[in-house]
């Protein structure tokens, strides 16, 4: 069967070296390839600066791991209290690149930027395998400007290094479905297994799709693939859940609280929090996890709590969630094509067992797609970034079927210009209506979108008349570039952006933009500036710092404060060392009252700061700060209103802190809200009350 890569010469001097083009004694698909490299490099590098400090809350915990072998094994958030709220191999990572180029934002989101360039190139290998190297060629160039990607790439969250992981286990799976062998199977367990210690169950959206690859496509005897898969998943069980037992298994006295968990139990953790709750949702404010506050990037939204049409982050569940705003623009631009490929290659051809490698691709690209797409579908809890799973499955899927197209023009001309009309005009209808919802003016780029379809269909008819493939190859080429222009539009539109969110990353908005890109509490404007200067207010910031550091003594932790949102910006700002009292959120149950009193009265902590954003309360936050104000002495004399601000840059506010941010229209601050700008104050009663400083030596 011709490739379409036989049909393509390069407009240009070539040197011909054993029946292979060559520029330079370099392929043109390698070229090709390069070139792809390239851009997706440039999208996920341009604008650094924007990086800032990245996602805070994984920032500090890096700084924090680096300051003893514990740390580190245990992934400690804090100066040494809890654990972060996820298991550690990408936080391993990001704190090996920490420690050999210093603790940063641009160095501890440089392992996403390599695993999402990396992951390009894997995936062009994956695909061309069985496909040819056009086919793998889409696919990269797809999943090198799907803007979901380029977000989340330009972020240390951990979702870009579980993404290489799977792709990793994809590879070793095919191999596995190639030779039968076992320790290709066993390899993919194990990857399984370590993409589980990256992000927990999110790893296992696509076994299912990896397990059917082999079940149905590996030339082996039905009992012996029985057996090698059920040994297979009992190994990808002990890999993933290895660090759990070891933590778990650890004396509670002995290793820090497992950060997220209400009992202390990272199993708890991945089954519950990032497990039942994530398919299942969970009120805001519930007893057993107030994860409304979070900002770790994995948090619970608020339930129908504003944002384009009502809903929030990620829109109510539905068969058209993905479709619509406020997540169409995240993944979406090619999926009508990506579902399209799976009915292509599913029905154009005969199944018969072993699986041809037209549906093998069905399997494994195909079921990992529909597994992600019905999960999200129906699941309440999960944040826009997360549709960067779902990335690779739809680009390979674009890429072969592109190529599967172009093939059936061989054959069936008529037809398959049909489909190809049916696919193409689909999907661009849908890009175009997506456009508007979003508020874009699309003039030259819709004139040059007309342009390539129109001249895809000229040479597509003209391909009828005249058999010769560059017809064939050159209407197809016109016809994809039509689809890709958005998609690639889009995603340089994210990497450009103005700003970055590191905690919340999704794809450029258009004009729906505010706090969190216009997805929270209804912002769809850009925040009028209240009186507060942002200058004051980072002078008030370093004058809590200058303080603390000029009175440091020999505490083991100088400060706590009752969440990671101030917490992390504090630590990384002033190097000191901060205890979080509630965890990430300041929901976790870690520590007493008594507690508290027994660390002040043996010189192991001194300063406490009460009130702020991120403290979710629970009884043990009450009681806590009833103690310290009973035995603790407000300090004097020093401003704290730019603690929130601090605040809510960890948690994402599209660059603007709430000293300059005013409310929603219709949303009044609540009486008695003072010392502070309209919505940081409002912010400041709904997140626990006045920020104050209490110094409890002696106490």
């Amino acid at each position: 069967m011709t490739q379409l890569s036989d049909t393509l010469e390069l407009k240009r001097p070539v040197i011909r070296s054993g029946g292979r083009i060559t520029v330079l004694n370099i392929s043109w698909v390698n070229l090709f390839l390069l070139g792809i490299l390239i851009l997706a490099a440039a999208l996920r590098l341009v604008n650094a600066a924007a990086f800032g400090s990245g996602n805070t809350y994984y920032t500090a915990a890096v700084q924090n791991m680096l300051l003893s072998p514990s740390n580190f094994f245990y992934a400690v958030a804090d100066a040494g209290g809890v654990t972060v709220d996820k298991p550690p191999v990408a936080l391993w990572i990001q704190a090996i690149f920490g420690a050999v180029l210093g603790v940063n934002g641009f160095t501890v989101t440089l392992p996403s930027i390599l695993a999402g360039v990396l992951s390009v190139g894997l995936l062009y290998h994956l695909v061309k395998k069985s496909f040819g190297s056009t086919a793998g060629l889409i696919a990269a160039l797809v999943l090198a400007v799907m803007p979901v990607s380029v977000a989340i790439d330009r972020t240390n969250n951990l979702d870009s290094i579980l993404i290489f992981t799977m792709l990793l286990a994809a590879w070793a799976f095919i191999r596995a479905t190639e030779t039968g062998k076992w320790r290709h199977l066993l390899l993919g367990a194990v990857l399984v297994g370590v993409g589980f210690n990256v992000k927990m169950l999110q790893a296992y959206l696509a076994l299912p799709a990896f397990l059917g690859l082999y079940f149905l496509g590996a030339a082996v005897g039905w009992r012996r693939k029985i057996g090698q898969l059920v040994v297979t998943l009992a190994l990808t069980l002990a890999v993933s859940f290895s660090w759990a037992v070891i933590v778990d298994l650890t004396p509670a006295d002995q290793r820090p609280y497992v950060g997220g968990s209400q009992t202390n139990s990272v199993i708890e953790l991945a089954l519950g929090y990032n497990g039942l709750q994530r398919l299942l949702g969970i009120q805001f404010g519930s007893a057993s996890s107030l994860d409304g506050g979070r900002d770790d990037g994995n948090a619970a939204p608020p339930v129908n709590m504003g944002g384009p049409g009502g809903a929030g982050e990620t829109g109510n569940p539905g068969v058209l969630r993905l479709f619509t705003q406020p997540l169409s623009n995240e993944l979406s631009w090619l999926l009508p094509f990506g579902l399209f490929s799976i009915g292509l290659l599913a029905l154009s051809k005969r199944v018969r067992l072993p699986l041809s490698h037209q549906h093998q691709a069905v399997i494994l690209w195909g079921g990992w797609l529909m597994t992600g797409i019905v999960y999200f579908s129906v699941s309440r809890f999960f944040h826009a970034y997360y549709l960067a799973t779902l990335a690779p499955p739809l680009a390979a899927l674009v890429g072969i079927g592109a190529v599967r197209l172009w093939h059936g023009w061989q054959g069936h001309r008529l037809g398959a210009f049909a489909l190809t009309l049916v696919a193409i005009v689909g999907t661009l209808g849908f890009q175009l209506y997506t456009v508007g919802t979003y508020g874009v003016s699309y003039d030259w780029q819709l004139v040059l979108i007309s342009a390539a379809l129109a001249g895809g269909m000229i040479l597509a008819l003209i391909s009828l008349r005249w058999r010769e493939s560059h017809w064939r190859t050159a209407a197809l080429v016109a016809l994809i570039a039509a689809i890709l222009f958005t998609p690639m539009y889009w995603g340089a539109s994210t990497a450009l952006s103005g700003t970055v969110n590191s905690v919340l990353p999704t794809a450029y908005a258009g004009t729906l933009t505010g706090f969190g890109n216009g997805r929270m509490m209804g912002m769809t404007q850009p925040p009028m500036a209240a009186p507060a200067s942002a200058a004051e207010n980072s002078a008030d910031s370093t004058s809590l710092i200058s303080y603390l550091k000029q009175n440091q003594g020999t505490e083991k932790y100088l400060l706590a404060v009752g969440s990671s949102m101030m917490g992390g910006s504090l630590s990384l700002q002033a190097g000191i060392p901060v205890l979080y009292l509630g965890g990430f959120s300041g929901s976790d149950p870690i520590y007493t009252a008594e507690r508290i009193a027994q660390l002040i009265a043996d010189g192991e902590l001194r300063y406490i700061l009460t009130g702020g954003m991120g403290v979710m309360g629970g009884s043990g936050q009450s009681e806590i700060n009833t103690w310290v104000t009973g035995h603790c002495t407000a300090v004097k004399g020093i401003s704290l209103n730019g603690i929130m601000d601090g605040g809510f840059a960890a948690i994402g506010a599209g660059g603007v802190p709430p000293s300059q941010m005013t409310p929603p229209s219709g949303m009044t601050p609540p009486s008695g809200t003072t010392g502070a700008p309209p919505l940081a104050g409002m912010i400041g009663r709904l997140m626990g009350g006045t920020n104050s400083l209490y110094d409890c030596r002696g106490s």
